[in-house]
């Protein structure tokens, strides 16, 4: 069975959550079979043809890979976070969610000028969350070298959304 079969076998859909609606793919599952795990993070390292010298990994699903990746990749590992989760100096963007609005955070100082970064989350949704990610990396003085992400809600076409920052855009499992 092909990756993205295997990943859609362990991810459950619940419904409703976080609000009526909406079809939370719940990728806890995932975490339960080490041997997918590590094949998830050799296939998107394996799929990511632009050089990067950081991964930005989105709160708070996105460290769960975004570490494995950056640790298999021996490049620094950049936490964003939801506003006010962390200590000292940051640099912060506000977006719009599909259902509501969030900032997100990153440490001054930890993406160097010029660094090319590869930014992962779990999940490409609308893709706000991740282009707030690529507007903080910008800001910084640095560049996007690609997006990763699990899944891919296609539906609700946040590709599109992304498409100008980067066209290395990398997800295994694609909802339609």
């Amino acid at each position: 069975m092909n990756i993205e079969n295997r990943l859609k076998e362990a991810i459950r859909d619940i419904p409703d959550f976080p609000i009526e609606g909406i079809i939370f793919k719940d990728i806890t599952p995932i975490l339960l079979d080490a041997t997918l795990c590590n094949d998830i993070v050799d296939d998107i390292l394996d799929s990511i043809k632009e050089p990067f010298d950081a991964i930005v990994g989105v709160e708070s699903r996105g460290f769960l890979f975004g570490l494995l990746l950056a640790t298999k990749a021996n490049v620094p590992f950049i936490p964003a976070r939801k506003k006010g989760k962390l200590p000292g100096d940051t640099v912060a963007c506000t977006y719009d969610l599909e259902y509501g609005s969030a900032t997100i955070e990153i440490h001054k100082g930890h993406i160097k000028p010029n660094a090319k970064v590869l930014i992962h989350d779990d999940l490409l949704a609308t893709g706000g969350t991740a282009k707030a990610a690529a507007t903080i990396v910008e800001k910084v003085g640095a560049q996007v070298a690609a997006f990763s992400f699990l899944v891919n809600l296609d539906f609700l076409k946040g590709s599109d959304n992304i498409k100008a920052i980067s066209q290395n855009i990398y997800t295994i499992a694609t909802y339609s």
